[in-house]
């Protein structure tokens, strides 16, 4: 790696991208195209702008290595120009990639997704995780005649949509009349989901939850809200964006074994091209197709939602992961860098401040302050120390390209981390190791 750090806050220099990030800023709003991706993400000045990846490590336009985790928010499962992935992709590109009548291809890759996701009957292809989950939401609505939406409040992302956003600190430009369509229930509390359909007798038109996170569903939970879903005749819609593949291959509802009514996958299907997909009942789902007596629905219609090469770049993720095993790679890896993570910590006397949660797929981290409250000023710390160790992590979920050394040497980043954030700690106040300002939540009102 190419960095010289400069003083004890892992400060180093980034000239070219700072001045890429600078152009950024001045063509596209946000400096990126995922606010998740934007350098007030990141410590001050210490935002690398990609130039390449392959596998487990992505390089900067400044010449520096990183091991990169969370890799493209979490859908690069397999690491970067996988071999299998892009030879599917290379098949097709000379072949063309968009026609006016449907490719063979799309009749394929619906008969692999279904293969592998066999508790849904039909299934539509999209671009974008947002156009599949608000689909699902306007299909419900038509299918029960419902206006409501209920979506769990504990999960932090749905879709870009009014529907959703309206909920968030950045809600503006969305009608009040819009956001108050959508209400809210906890996750793990049938009690009080139950309250909410009750209170909102014959309104409620789905509910929309991710069915796991960074915590397992309680014991019977989900079981519980398919029963509700019936009784109260409500659609269970199953946002399987990040648990699709990392949970199992055929997502959360293969793992725990409970059929949603609709669900949507993307993220890991095409290991960082462009596809998602929403899939469910064939009743539901022939609502937005031609072989039905109700009103139709406009459902997906979009120009390039069955361009082939990410078509083929799902199919060749979905056999990947059924022939190598690949969910048991990640869930392997996980928890080797988990426990080396909290042991690193735990010596450094900050085990109980640098907190690593969630499923082994699907890894992230808290970082507490004194009183043992979330910082975003401990963060700050904590991610450019990782920085000035070859580590570029705004989480710890892991792709199946990372090895023994890679995970060795992140660990040895997390353990000089975790020595300074003792020293911040012991001082109760972590500014002078910040350099900068304090990285920033992604949902907040003001810029």
């Amino acid at each position: 790696m190419n960095i010289e750090e400069t003083a004890d806050t892992g400060e180093f220099p980034l000239p070219r991208s700072r001045q890429a990030n600078e152009r950024l800023h001045a063509l596209i709003p946000g400096g990126a195209h995922t606010y998740a991706k934007g350098d007030d993400q990141y410590p001050e000045d210490l935002a690398p702008v990609i130039s390449h990846g392959r596998g487990a490590h992505v390089w900067d336009i400044d010449g520096n290595r990183y091991i990169e985790y969370g890799s493209g928010l979490r859908s690069v499962s397999l690491g970067h120009a996988h071999p299998r992935v892009i030879e599917a992709v290379r098949r097709e590109l000379d072949r063309g990639s968009n026609f006016v009548r449907p490719s063979i291809v799309e009749v394929e890759a619906a008969e692999r997704f279904l293969a592998t996701v066999p508790t849904a009957e039909m299934v539509k292809f999209a671009k974008n995780g947002s156009d599949a989950t608000t689909a699902a939401v306007r299909l419900a609505r038509a299918a029960t005649g419902r206006p409501r939406v209920a979506l769990c409040a504990d999960h932090p992302f749905f879709s870009t949509d009014d529907w959703f956003i309206g909920t968030t600190p950045m809600s503006a430009g969305i009608p009040t009349a819009t956001t108050e369509l959508t209400v809210s229930f906890p996750y793990g509390d049938l009690a009080a989901t139950e309250e909410l359909l009750t209170r909102y007798q014959d309104e409620i038109a789905c509910l929309i939850l991710e069915p796991a996170t960074h915590t397992e569903p309680p014991p019977g939970y989900l079981a519980g809200l398919r029963e509700l879903a019936d009784r109260y005749g409500c659609v269970l819609v199953f946002d399987e964006m990040i648990t699709g593949l990392r949970w199992s291959e055929a997502g959360a509802q293969g793992l725990y074994g409970v059929a949603p009514d609709l669900s949507t996958f993307g993220k890991a299907l095409g290991n960082g091209f462009a596809v998602s997909a929403l899939a469910g009942r064939r009743d539901l789902m022939e609502r937005g197709g031609l072989r039905h007596s109700h009103d139709r629905v406009f459902l997906l219609s979009t120009t390039h939602g069955a361009e082939t090469h990410s078509l083929a770049a799902a199919m060749a993720v979905q056999s990947t992961y059924a022939e190598e095993g690949i969910t048991a790679q990640l869930h392997a890896l996980g928890e080797q860098l988990a426990a080396g993570v909290r042991e690193a910590a735990a010596a450094m006397g900050v085990g109980d401040h640098i907190v690593v949660r969630g499923r082994a797929s699907n890894l992230v981290f808290a970082t507490l302050d004194e009183n043992r409250q979330p910082s975003q000023q401990y963060r700050t710390l904590f991610l450019r120390r990782l920085l000035a160790g070859g580590v570029l992590a705004p989480s710890f979920v892991v792709s199946s390209a990372l090895d023994d050394a890679d995970i060795d040497r992140t660990i040895d980043a997390v353990a000089q981390a975790c020595a300074v954030y003792r020293k911040a700690l012991d001082a109760a106040d972590p500014t002078p190791w910040l350099a900068g300002r304090p990285v920033k939540p992604v949902f907040r009102r003001l810029a």
